[in-house]
């Protein structure tokens, strides 16, 4: 299993949005994406820590190799 990586909030919703994921809504620092009956919740910070991005991609269902696919892409 490849190491996370550390990136921004932006970087993480472009990567969601690449994997089909649609922005919903945001509550202060907190951007809301859905995709079909997954949702998950990113901050939208200069820097997501590694333990917050693993729980955020557990949250929606997104193995670690195809989000840092969908990043490169």
């Amino acid at each position: 299993m490849p190491k996370l990586p550390v990136i921004s909030g932006a970087e993480a919703i472009r990567a969601l949005q690449y994997l089909g994921f649609v922005v919903i809504r945001q509550r202060g620092s907190h951007i809301i994406l859905r995709k079909g009956s997954q949702g998950c919740v990113v901050p939208n910070h200069h820097e997501i820590k590694a333990g917050t991005l693993a729980g955020l991609l557990k949250q929606a269902s997104v193995s670690i190799d195809e989000f840092i696919s969908a990043l490169n892409a």
